[in-house]
C-alpha cells in the first residue's frame, strides 16, 4: 500500500492561499479537525505550494497577522512512498500531515489519520500487541489549573494531550491541544515601554534611539476564558490494555475520534498509546 491509496487528494484538501491573514487559517484549525492547514499561492497561473500553518504557530506568534511569516517548513512525501517510509518519516520528524508534492504542485495531503484506518482494516501491519508500543512516560495536568498554566505545560512538555488528575491523584479526564484552541482568543491592548530606551552613557543602547516621555506599543496576546482544565477536559476517557493489539487500538480510535488511548494495567495507568506510536507496528 503506498501514499496514493492513502492520501486526501489535492481537489479534496482544504487550503489557504497567499496573500492571507491569521483568521484564514484560524477557521479550519478551531474545528479541531486539522492541526495544521496547507498554504499554497498562484504562481503565474500555477498552483505552488509554500508549507503549513499549525495550531502551535497561532498561539505561539499571537502578534503576528501574516500568514506568510507564520508558515512553517517540513517534511514532504511522494505519492508513490510505501505506508512503511511514510510512517518512519513521520515517527522522525514527529509530523502528522505530510504533504504529497510533485516538484512544487501540491497532490495531496497524506496524515496520520489516514495511515490509522489502513491499520485497523488490515491493510497495514496491526498485530503488535499495544504493551509494545505504548509510551510509559505520561503527561499530566492538574484538574484545578488554569488554562494559560495548561497551554505552557503542554507547550514545555511538546505533546498534545494531558491525563487529568484530581485532588486525589486520580485520572478524572483528558485534555488536548485541540480544546485549547477551540477556546483560545486573540485581545489587542497596549504596554508602556518606560521613560526611555537608554541613557547617552549606556554602552547598549542603540545609537540615535532614545523614547521622550512614555511610549505605547501595541501588543497582541493569546487569552482563554476563566476556568480550570476540569471544565473543558473529556471525562469520559476510553482505555487500552496492553493485550490488545495495533489494529484494536486503531479501531478504538476511529470509533471514537481520538489520538490517543491511556493504557490501563490491573486498573493502573501504565502508558499512553498514541497514534503516532501505532506506526511502530509498520
Amino acid at each position: 500500500m503506498n501514499v496514493a491509496d492513502a492520501m486526501t487528494p489535492r481537489e479534496s484538501v482544504v487550503t489557504v492561499s497567499l496573500p492571507g491573514s491569521r483568521d484564514d487559517a484560524l477557521e479550519h484549525l478551531r474545528t479541531g479537525e486539522f492541526s495544521s492547514v496547507a498554504v499554497v499561492k498562484d504562481g503565474d497561473g500555477e498552483e505552488v505550494f509554500r508549507g503549513l500553518v499549525s495550531r502551535e504557530a497561532l498561539i505561539e506568534n499571537p502578534d503576528e497577522d501574516q500568514l506568510a511569516l507564520l508558515l512553517e517548513e517540513g517534511p514532504t512525501t511522494s505519492a508513490d512512498a510505501s505506508l512503511e517510509k511514510l510512517s518512519t518519516l513521520m515517527r522522525e520528524t514527529g509530523a502528522r500531515r505530510i504533504p504529497v508534492v510533485d516538484g512544487d504542485r501540491l497532490e495531496g495531503i497524506v496524515t496520520i489519520t489516514d495511515v490509522v484506518p489502513a491499520i485497523a482494516e488490515g491493510d497495514a501491519d496491526g498485530d503488535t500487541r499495544v504493551g509494545e508500543l505504548a509510551t510509559r512516560a505520561i503527561n499530566t495536568l492538574y484538574a484545578g489549573a488554569p488554562l494559560r498554566v495548561a497551554e505552557r505545560e503542554l507547550s514545555f512538555a511538546d505533546v498534545p494531550y494531558g491525563m487529568v488528575l484530581d485532588d486525589g491523584a486520580e485520572v478524572s479526564g483528558i485534555f488536548t491541544d485541540a480544546d485549547l484552541i477551540e477556546v483560545a482568543e486573540v485581545v489587542e491592548g497596549e504596554d508602556e515601554t518606560g521613560e526611555a530606551v537608554a541613557d547617552e552613557d549606556d554602552d547598549w543602547k542603540w545609537e540615535g534611539i532614545k523614547a521622550v516621555g512614555n511610549r505605547y506599543v501595541p501588543t497582541r496576546n493569546v487569552e482563554f476564558p476563566e476556568g480550570v482544565v476540569a471544565d473543558y477536559m473529556t471525562e469520559d476517557v476510553v482505555t487500552v490494555s496492553k493485550t490488545k493489539t495495533a489494529q484494536d487500538a486503531a479501531r478504538a480510535m476511529l470509533s471514537n475520534d481520538i489520538e490517543q488511548l491511556p493504557m490501563v494495567t490491573g486498573g493502573d495507568l501504565t502508558g499512553v498509546v498514541r497514534d503516532m506510536d501505532l506506526l511502530k507496528a509498520l
